[in-house]
């Protein structure tokens, strides 16, 4: 050990002094605290009024109006458009064709996105690949679904059948021919719903498995530890916690199918068969010029996607206030 160095008592040497910082000075603050948080995102929150609740606002005022032709005209008529609008067939057939466009596409992507999670839960091999498998046709647009699936639902015959009447042929289930949303039926817009359904089953499936995924697996051992079977440990461990998953699909697809365009327009467009509100509202204000009918029609459209979406939304904000 180092012996200890004494200082002697008369030394010249300075005493110990020890170091105090000084004191930091703070920057008052000039304003509340969340204003630079407002004008970091003001320059989007501009862009969205103008463009957004701007063009809403403006469509709107125009749906009131009798603008025929390329000259804007803003003549007040109050709700005649409306009248007018709710008197004509084949907006009648169109609200018929959504509601089962919508029934079908959406039913049908919520099953198959449901099964194929099942899948995926239960652990098969593969399953990076069959997830970007499910997933791949939702990175293909509208369009290019829409070309694919034109070819596929070919109602030709003889030689020149392809596509699905093809298939059915080969393998001798002649039965299953159809016209698809080329037929006479009242149901030949259920045909679109396929494709539709197709491209968006994937995301669909990512819900679900995700809000299997969040179940804890002590939760299902303890089920299963209480001598419940899989069946029981599904309806009454994982399928509770599914609600909110299953809200959520249901809206957004229904949301999507309200407001879905490219997919019909691409697909035959100019088919009354297949004829939607918003193809209806396509060649009304941009084919017959009418901007005051096609202006009223998306008005309606968005109050539609209004009562879809408001209910969405109440639910997510006392979700999170809980």
């Amino acid at each position: 050990m180092t012996a200890p160095v004494h200082v002697p008592r008369h030394s010249n040497a300075p005493p110990h002094v020890p170091f105090v910082p000084p004191p930091i000075r703070r920057r008052k603050h000039r304003g509340p605290a969340w204003l630079a948080g407002l004008l970091l995102v003001s320059p989007s929150l501009i862009l969205i009024g103008i463009f957004v609740y701007g063009f809403l606002g403006w469509n709107v005022r125009v749906s009131f109006t009798n603008w025929r032709g390329l000259s804007p005209s803003y003549h007040f008529v109050g709700l005649s458009n409306y009248s007018r609008l709710l008197r004509d067939e084949r907006w009648h057939a169109d609200v018929r064709n959504l509601v089962v466009f919508t029934v079908v596409f959406v039913g049908g992507s919520l099953l198959l996105g449901f099964l194929m999670a099942m899948l995926l839960d239960k652990g098969v091999r593969g399953e990076g690949f069959l997830r970007g498998v499910f997933l791949f046709p939702m990175a293909i647009s509208f369009i290019a679904t829409a070309i694919v699936w034109r070819w596929l639902l070919d109602n030709g015959s003889g030689g020149d059948t392809a596509g699905l009447n093809k298939l059915f042929t080969v393998i001798g289930l002649d039965f299953l021919r159809s016209d698809w949303h080329k037929s006479d039926s009242v149901w030949a817009i259920a045909a679109v719903a396929l494709p539709a359904g197709w491209a968006l089953s994937g995301y669909v499936m990512a819900l679900f498995l995700a809000g299997m995924r969040g179940v804890p697996e002590a939760l299902r051992e303890s089920a299963r530890l209480d001598g419940a079977s899989e069946t029981q440990v599904f309806w009454h461990v994982v399928r509770p916690a599914l609600r909110p998953v299953t809200f959520s699909a249901l809206l957004i697809m229904v949301h999507i199918s309200l407001k879905t365009f490219d997919l019909l327009y691409a697909l035959d467009q100019g088919n009354l068969r297949i004829d939607t509100p918003s193809l209806y509202m396509w060649f009304t204000t941009f084919d017959g010029g009418f901007y005051d009918r096609g202006a009223t029609i998306a008005t309606v459209l968005l109050v539609g996607v209004t009562l879809v979406v408001g209910p969405y939304v109440w639910y997510a904000l006392r979700t999170e206030r809980r």
